[in-house]
């Protein structure tokens, strides 16, 4: 059977945000192009922990939401999660092109950005990059950094912004709002005794915490349908003496059952700081006042 053309953008892809759209965007113009599939390559973990061996380097998304907003988002139809290992770490720049990208997955164009680095040692550049293409008869773009602001659009700048709880401004930097997806668990149902039942979510191993706090979100349920929703982050120090970070929703105007399903939050706002209130009371009524500045930052 014969293999399938491919044209591939390259990168770690981490929050898919502005910088990547410009690489996602050409990669489905070539695609059209060449009759080609549009597919872009990424890594099951940021190379930067598999080298030190610790997690250095939170993520803005796990692999799974990386692949879910370049095919919803960019028309991407092949995201190709390669593993990170020993044997990734230490493959030659060239076989990386050669072998794996052409060889193995038909590449017929590739995209990369300014700073691309990849190869043993990060001895594949751009130029390189470029300068290979070209031997092969193949295809090469390399996209040029994308700024807002004055500031370059980065992963790094972007983890920045969501972990001191600049929401607003980490969405201006991605394009779209900051996602977080996985199954519902059991919590403690405090929220259901205080009127404001929370669909739990676990935050992903290795994922970035944003600031704790209340977040006006919208919770994309497993149909597809969307309702705000009131998230708290953190650790809730009114009701437990725990440490463990709990992501959990309040999706406003909805009763199902969504025990086991997995859905999609997307994060637009910070609406406060996470504190600890003098009573359970109090914490009631703070819920229902976040509750009703989430309904009225969407119906604005």
């Amino acid at each position: 059977m014969e293999q399938a053309k491919r044209v591939i953008a390259l990168g770690f892809f981490d929050g898919v945000h502005l910088g990547h759209a410009a690489l996602l965007r050409r990669v489905a113009e070539r695609a059209e192009e060449l009759d080609a599939v549009p597919a872009a390559v990424t890594f099951d973990g940021h190379p930067e922990n598999v080298i030190s061996g610790q997690v250095r380097v939170p993520l803005i998304n796990s692999p799974a939401d990386r692949g879910g907003l370049m095919e919803r988002l960019y028309g991407i139809r092949e995201v190709i999660t390669a593993h990170f290992d020993e044997a990734m770490m230490r493959m030659d720049w060239r076989d990386f092109v050669t072998e794996y990208l052409v060889k193995g997955h038909g590449a017929v164009h590739l995209v990369a950005g300014h700073d691309f680095r990849f190869g043993y040692k990060g001895e594949g550049t751009p130029q390189r990059l470029r300068a290979l293409c070209a031997e092969l008869n193949i295809g090469c773009d390399i996209v040029p950094r994308v700024e807002l602001d004055g500031v370059t659009v980065s992963s790094t700048h972007i983890r920045a912004l969501i972990a001191q709880g600049e929401m607003e401004a980490a969405v201006r930097f991605l394009g779209h709002p900051h996602v977080l997806s996985g199954p519902v668990i059991h919590g403690a149902e405090l929220g259901r005794r205080l009127g404001a039942p929370t669909a739990n979510l676990a935050l992903p191993e290795g994922a970035l915490s944003p600031a704790f706090g209340v977040y006006a979100c919208k919770a994309v349920l497993p149909g597809g349908t969307d309702r705000p929703a009131v998230t708290n982050v953190g650790v809730r120090p009114t009701v437990s003496d725990a440490h463990t970070v709990s992501v959990e929703p309040w999706i406003l105007d909805f009763g199902g059952d969504l025990y086991g399903q997995t859905i999609r939050l997307e994060f637009y706002k910070r609406l406060r700081p996470e504190r600890k209130f003098a009573s359970v009371e109090e914490l009631r009524a703070a819920i229902l006042q976040n509750a009703a500045e989430t309904k009225d930052y969407f119906n604005r």
